[in-house]
């Protein structure tokens, strides 16, 4: 699915899961964001892979190859992200949101 269709659906119905367990809005929205980043890049049926093969002129498996180091640099981020909520929340408590 596309995310924006991915967060339209699950957002209404995660949110307030989220609150009760205590997750800030504003962490939480970061995480869909960056989860659906990988899911765009994640092979097998990351739409981002059939442009970039596209317009590479290469095949998805060729490609699959080329993109394994920046999946695993995004699931870092994302492992960082998600436990370290103070990365993510500085900006926005700075400008007092």
């Amino acid at each position: 699915m596309e995310p924006s269709s991915i967060i339209l659906i699950m957002a209404p119905i995660l949110f307030p899961v989220a609150v009760k367990l205590g997750i800030d809005p504003i962490h939480f929205g970061i995480l869909m964001t960056v989860n659906m980043e990988v899911g765009l890049c994640h092979p097998p049926v990351g739409l981002n892979l059939y442009v970039a093969s596209g317009i590479a002129k290469m095949g998805i498996t060729e490609l699959t190859v080329a993109v394994w180091p920046w999946l695993l640099t995004m699931l870092g981020f994302l492992v960082v992200v998600t436990y370290w909520p103070g990365l993510s929340l500085w900006l926005p408590r700075l400008l007092g949101m």
